[in-house]
């Protein structure tokens, strides 16, 4: 039988981030500058397939990021990354950025994508990972 999530055993397969979108995060249209949100994408997949591989991991690939909706401005931001594939070295992760309009709870999923991370040993060599349970 597959461990339960509260198991303590069980892998932790993912990470959720809150940010603010502070004027210094925006353009001149006074929204979310793109590389802001990669940035933020790629730390929360950083953290979910660090917490599951228990191992150093580093970037290997972002694909398919799609902006579908601009975060303006006060936004708040969750970003939530998801192990969804394990490979031999490698974990693929999910991320979305959910804004949230925090006077009246309204939240839209903006910008979807895709990363591929690499487990590394303490030489800095890719090393096996655990499958998905």
């Amino acid at each position: 039988m597959p461990p339960k999530p509260s198991d303590p055993a069980a892998p932790d397969t993912e990470a959720r981030l809150l940010e603010i979108v502070f004027p210094d995060h925006t353009n001149h249209l006074g929204t979310l500058f793109g590389g802001t949100a990669l940035a933020w994408m790629d730390k929360a997949a950083f953290i979910a397939a660090s917490r599951y591989a228990r191992r150093t991991v580093v970037t290997a690939r972002s694909e398919q990021v799609d902006f579908k909706l601009p975060i303006r401005q006060g936004q708040l931001v969750e970003t939530i990354a998801k192990v969804v594939e394990v490979g031999r070295t490698s974990m693929q992760v999910d991320v979305d950025l959910v804004a949230e309009d925090l006077l009246t709870g309204e939240r839209e999923l903006c910008t979807r994508g895709h990363f591929v991370m690499i487990a590394l040993d303490a030489r800095g060599r890719p090393t096996e990972v655990t499958p998905l349970p």
